[in-house]
């Protein structure tokens, strides 16, 4: 039985050199051998490496994909107390001291950190048909290291439906809610709005 992945929605944000570090030895399903990391100006394609010889080299296989951002991250000062003033700042009361002014001029350290962006639902995030279930269980455990954002999805497997949500790089519990489309036959007879004797 083929597992498929029918509902996903990712809003995954994690450092570029995490999404590098955990494929330099990822854990993999069985059907996929490998992955090609691709950088295409801001734009990361993960794309998975069949091992099954019955998928032609030229059929795609599915890929995952992020948007590259640049955050600007701030370093925490240790010596600042939790609520308090930052370091280094006057505390109000009394008259300020000479250099007072320096110290309130101090920035604090930051760096630019390239941030990949899994952000969108399956036609976005996840492309192409082949591997598509393989490559799905290879984004949950990215959402396992993801410290930031959300995975849900609803997916198919052994003919049972399952519900998978991962907030802020935790499993969490989820289920499914079914819920019918009106049919176009329930409204005969319901009141005909436009051609309504009561309503001027």
């Amino acid at each position: 039985m083929t597992s498929r992945v029918y509902r996903l929605h990712s809003t995954l944000e994690l450092p570029l050199e995490d999404v590098y570090d955990y494929f330099e030895d990822p854990e993999l399903p069985p059907e996929i051998e490998d992955v090609d990391i691709t950088r295409r100006n801001n734009t990361l394609i993960i794309s998975a490496v069949s091992g099954d010889d019955s998928i032609s080299k030229y059929t795609p296989t599915a890929q995952l994909k992020a948007s590259v951002t640049e955050n600007r991250v701030y370093e925490e000062d240790p010596d600042a107390e939790p609520g308090g003033p930052p370091s280094g700042r006057p505390n109000g009361g009394g008259s300020p001291q000479w250099g007072a002014f320096e110290d309130e001029e101090e920035e604090i350290e930051s760096e630019l950190v390239e941030y990949a962006c899994f952000k969108g639902d399956r036609e976005t995030v996840l492309q192409n048909t082949a591997l598509q279930y393989p490559m799905f269980e290879v984004l949950c455990k990215v959402a396992g290291e993801a410290e930031k954002g959300t995975l849900t999805a609803i997916a198919v497997v052994d003919e049972e439906l399952e519900a998978i949500r991962i907030v802020d790089g935790e499993p969490k519990p989820a289920s499914i809610t079914v819920t019918e489309d009106p049919n176009e036959d329930d409204g005969a007879d319901s009141v005909n709005w436009r051609d309504n004797k009561f309503i001027s």
